[in-house]
């Protein structure tokens, strides 16, 4: 370990908390203003919709290989100093967006953004679990979830504020932001202490021989698949819901674009409160049990969802099933954390759940077809088994340990 990390207080709970919550919520902030710009910039380049949808795919592309490159990297030369190059990394190159020409320049921008923003959820949760006491790990973890729904929520409140103003590449100048907020974190703060102590005994210098460490035995390799099933449904059923219920008010329910606004605005503080609750809960009872009750709640409410017919009450059940939907990903930090032990933490973290993310890049795609081959109502429902899967997995994949380091006793 270099003199450097000696020189600093170790990060304490407050900052590390401020360090997590700032990048994940810079993650949604981001992709929710490409969703609202790309209207303008498809105008500017005359983009055709693939091209269009493009600048989000290899943004999610982009958001898995950061999370395959930046999780070993953590493990090995530490938390700050890699969260704060993946978030200066994504900063430049969101800022660099403004200035792209073309639409070559401006996918690799976007792809390259995405690298930096991949890295950043594993090493917050990461550093968030050597911060923070174990017993209050799963709500500590789950705060860290809010922050992508904070920035998702920011993103909804300032674009049609600046937009008009400053157009689609002064919102990308914005992105610049969180370089500021990059460098006062790594001047301020140092490493978790339990990751100095694991630092200085850990001399494998091999970034891959980590990745091989999640599958290294039956019991590993069986939380591993289960953890990634989990990942996968969660953002499959996240993206495959928010990117097409909009259409779906609008076309069988006549909302407006207003209406629509509002129906998101509440989704998205019904999966806040549902993030939260899970933290909270996941401290007080078994993680496991809660992840049951959640995901059969998921079953029912999607499926309930779809049947519905009241315009009023589609808008307030929208929270409800939100709440369910993606009130699971207040669990996964502190679950990982549990399962892995300091020195392929952030490996777990970033590979496990970015991965899950890459799969869930297809939910639109799938429910698209669906919704060409059936209808909207059929494709929902539909939708409602992918959370069968997470049932399986966390009965019969899951350790129901939790609560102390490296449950799995496999990765000394």
């Amino acid at each position: 370990m270099s003199a450097q990390h000696t020189q600093k207080t170790h990060a304490t709970p407050a900052k590390a908390m401020l360090a997590s919550v700032t990048g994940y919520a810079m993650d949604g902030f981001d992709l929710l203003i490409l969703g609202f710009m790309l209207p303008a910039i498809s105008s500017e380049f005359g983009l055709t919709a693939s091209q269009s949808g493009s600048l989000v795919t290899w943004t999610l592309i982009g958001a898995v290989l950061g999370g395959v490159i930046f999780g070993p990297i953590s493990d090995r030369f530490g938390r700050i100093r890699v969260l704060t190059f993946t978030i200066l990394m994504f900063s430049v190159f969101t800022g660099l967006c403004a200035f792209a020409q073309g639409y070559w320049d401006l996918l690799i921008y976007r792809t390259l953004a995405g690298i930096g923003l991949g890295g950043e959820f594993g090493i917050g949760m990461a550093l968030i679990a050597e911060a923070w006491p174990a017993e209050k790990r799963n709500r500590a973890s789950a705060y860290v979830g809010m922050g992508w729904q904070l920035g998702v929520l920011l993103a909804a409140f300032l674009t049609p504020l600046l937009l008009g103003i400053i157009g689609w590449r002064g919102m990308f100048l914005v992105g610049l932001l969180p370089a500021l907020a990059s460098f006062l974190i790594r001047r301020t703060m140092g490493e978790p202490e339990a990751f100095v102590k694991s630092a200085s005994t850990d001399n494998d210098g091999s970034l891959f021989s980590r990745i091989k460490l999640l599958f290294r035995d039956k019991a590993t390799t069986k939380a591993s698949i289960g953890i990634f099933i989990l990942c996968s449904v969660q953002n499959f059923g996240y993206y495959g819901l928010m990117i097409w219920m909009p259409s779906y008010l609008s076309k069988n329910f006549g909302f407006s674009l207003t209406k629509s606004g509002l129906w998101t605005a509440v989704t998205i503080i019904g999966m806040t409160f549902g993030i939260w609750l899970f933290g909270v809960l996941s401290d007080r009872f078994p993680r496991w049990k809660i992840f049951l009750i959640y995901q059969v709640g998921a079953v029912i409410m999607v499926v309930c969802y779809a049947q519905l017919s009241d315009p009023t009450l589609m808008l307030f059940a929208g929270a409800l099933m939100g709440m369910f939907v993606n009130g699971m990903i207040g669990g996964y930090g502190g679950l990982i954390s549990d399962l892995y032990p300091v020195r392929v933490r952030a490996t777990a973290q970033n590979l496990l759940f970015n991965m899950g993310r890459g799969v869930g890049g297809f939910g639109p795609l799938v429910i698209g077809m669906l919704v060409a081959q059936v209808s909207f109502t059929a494709a929902i429902t539909l939708l409602a088994a992918i959370y069968l899967l997470d049932i399986f997995a966390t009965l019969f994949l899951l350790p129901k340990k939790q609560g102390q380091d490296d449950v799995l006793g496999a990765i000394g």
